[in-house]
Order: structure tokens, then C-alpha cells, then sequence
């Protein structure tokens, strides 16, 4: 009994290792100094969970997931457009910032002013926040 109990607690740490390294990645955004994983079923109700390593290992294991973001030092945003092939919807500046509100293929969307949003870059200096669908609790 004892046997088969530890084998198949060995079958089944195995089995979880296997998934988190033959699973595809299926994060929104890549090489960035940290991720955030906004759980929950709304903005209202969000929960952060915010990871500077293992990114994709952490989306395994959490429930709800409804948008990512990522904060990017020395932020290219004509690059990033490129790369994401994003498309900007509106734009807003701030003192500090200016926000760009993008369509791109992604999985999460919300609706802003009757446009599609799936795409928010807050770009501040030469850093940036990009998420999806928005920036949850700010930047």
C-alpha cells in the first residue's frame, strides 16, 4: 500500500512538471521585468498576483485569470505595436503619461466608448505597462 501511494505521488509530480514544460506558454506578453495576472471575474473584484519570475509556470496554477499586464523598461512602442500587431483605437495624455488603447489579437476585450479594447499601453519615460484587456488598479 505504501508503495503504490508513493508512486503515485511520484506519477503525479511528474505529471505536473510535464505540463508546465511542455505546455504551451499562452502568455499575452513576453520578456518583461514582471507580469501581473488579474483574477476574478471583473475589475471590481480583482485580484493581483503579480510574479518577476516564472510567469507562465504561475498562470498554471491560478483560477479566473480575466487580463494580464507586463511593465517594460526601455519601451519601444512603435516595436511593440509591430510585434503584437496592434492597431491604437484612442489615445489619451496625461502629465505624466500617455495612455494608448489598442485592438490586437489577445485573448481578454472590454468595450470603451462602444470600441473594443483588448489592449492598454501606459507609457511613462521610457518605461511602459502594457495589459490586457486594460490596466487594472493603475500605473
Amino acid at each position: 500500500m505504501r508503495v503504490a501511494r508513493l508512486l503515485s505521488i511520484i506519477l503525479l509530480a511528474f505529471a505536473v512538471i510535464a505540463a508546465a514544460v511542455f505546455l504551451p506558454d499562452r502568455l499575452c506578453f513576453y520578456n518583461a521585468e514582471s507580469y501581473t495576472f488579474y483574477c476574478g471575474t471583473s475589475s471590481a473584484d480583482c485580484k493581483e498576483v503579480t510574479v518577476t519570475r516564472n510567469a507562465s509556470l504561475t498562470k498554471l496554477t491560478l483560477q479566473n485569470v480575466c487580463g494580464e499586464a507586463a511593465v517594460y523598461k526601455n519601451f519601444d512602442l512603435n516595436s511593440f505595436l509591430k510585434k503584437t500587431g496592434a492597431k491604437i483605437i484612442f489615445m489619451e495624455e496625461l502629465s505624466d503619461s500617455v495612455n494608448y488603447y489598442c485592438a490586437a489579437n489577445l485573448p481578454y476585450k472590454v468595450k470603451i466608448n462602444g470600441a473594443i479594447i483588448n489592449l492598454h499601453i501606459c507609457v511613462r519615460g521610457n518605461t511602459a505597462k502594457t495589459a490586457s484587456p486594460i490596466i487594472f488598479g493603475g500605473y
